[in-house]
């Protein structure tokens, strides 16, 4: 790549875990909520909503100090209160820790997952990853387990979600650049789905795959070594690679939108807290 060399992120997980961690920490405080609500009725003790009684409600249901404020009768309904389980997977392969400027790829990924840990494990949630190496488990102590095990890098090109440790009728989160076999990352969510768990897709990516800034004589390598291809005309692969993207962006969005998860693309150089924020949202159904 003429004048320019891709970073790894290594350098960056070289301090370990705790700073990873404190990170994290960091992203989550900055992510202002007024609590981890399942936004459902059921079982608990915190009050939801109030909701028209209908037939088949028992009368020690309705609020009678709502009701007479009113011409209708109330129920009151309280929030769901059982803990939920969440698996994640971030993947750690070498493509992930391509960085053209500031945070890698598993950096970013690896922050935003912990962050979303934090939140829930505060909320009273169970939390683990998919490759059975965190078992779904409440406490402050997943965190750093998970912690530990995100600052552990893959040795593959590209990565993809093991698929024997799946929690039924729990929540999934892939966090990458899904750069590797479109047909291995099907399979993965649709054994999910079948599992009855919902999941999203988070891809993550450089600004740089973004815009495809390259022009003139340019070595293209894989972080792995595995793949290289060196164009004397950069800029005409341009629109090539751009309608390649799009249309990996596209599949991922069909593939997700066909098993009722979501997708959503972010790349380094956006804020964290948006993504953060998305994340937190569509686990809560609101997306």
């Amino acid at each position: 790549m003429t004048g320019e060399k891709l970073m790894h992120a290594g350098l960056d997980l070289a301090t370990g875990w705790p700073q990873l961690l404190a990170k994290a920490e960091l992203l989550a405080d900055s992510f202002v909520t007024g609590g981890h609500g399942r936004r459902r009725a059921g079982f608990g003790d915190t009050f939801w909503q109030f909701r028209p009684a209908r037939e088949g409600d028992h009368l020690k249901e309705i609020d009678w100090r709502k009701t007479a404020r009113s011409d209708d009768k109330f129920v009151r309904e309280h929030e769901w209160q059982v803990a939920q389980s969440i698996q994640f997977w971030v993947d750690s392969s070498a493509s992930m820790q391509f960085s053209s400027c500031g945070e890698s790829k598993h950096v970013r990924a690896a922050c935003l997952t912990l962050a979303l840990a934090i939140l829930l494990t505060n909320a009273g949630e169970r939390v683990g990853t998919v490759d059975g190496k965190v078992s779904i488990k409440s406490g402050h102590q997943q965190v750093h387990k998970i912690a530990q095990l995100l600052t552990m890098e893959a040795n593959t090109d590209f990565g993809i979600p093991e698929i024997d440790y799946f929690q039924p009728n729990s929540h999934v989160i892939f966090a990458s650049d899904f750069f590797g076999e479109i047909k291995q990352i099907r399979k993965a969510v649709r054994v999910a789905a079948e599992l009855q768990i919902s999941g999203m897709l988070l891809m993550v990516l450089d600004a740089k795959e973004i815009s495809f800034p390259y022009t003139g004589r340019t070595v293209f390598e894989s972080m792995a070594g595995i793949i290289r291809h060196e164009s004397q005309k950069a800029d005409s692969l341009k629109s090539k690679y751009q309608a390649a993207l799009l249309d990996r962006k596209s599949q991922l969005a069909s593939l997700a939108e066909s098993v009722g998860w979501q997708f959503h693309c972010h790349t380094t150089n956006s804020s964290p807290t948006d993504a953060l924020i998305w994340l937190y949202q569509a686990l809560e159904g609101r997306r």
